[in-house]
């Protein structure tokens, strides 16, 4: 049993060396997607282009004038994948 000891311990450490280098990686990939939107939100702009506006947004706008909000945060989560928060907020600044 005491033999065993040492050799768990290594894994433990071993698999939380894996998990932050991951945790790393994976926020350094989110800073950099988030310095390519924007970028590519800049471009846009500064051509005039405009991006559009998914059809869905406009139920979106319908529920809100309904007095719907959490259903609106549920469709807008459906149409974009955001998180709970991201579309509370998104759709809190729909209602402005």
């Amino acid at each position: 049993m005491d033999s065993l000891l040492p050799g768990i311990a290594l894994l433990v450490l071993a698999i939380g060396m894996v998990a932050s280098a991951t945790d790393r990686r994976s926020k350094a990939l989110e800073r950099r997607l988030q310095r390519l939107e924007k970028k590519a939100d800049l471009l846009l702009a500064h051509a005039g282009i405009a991006e559009p506006e998914d059809p869905r947004m406009a139920e979106i706008d319908e529920l809100l004038t309904q007095g719907k909000k959490i259903q609106a945060i549920k469709v807008h989560r459906e149409l974009t994948g955001s998180g709970l928060a991201e579309a509370k907020e998104a759709v809190e600044r729909r209602m402005r």
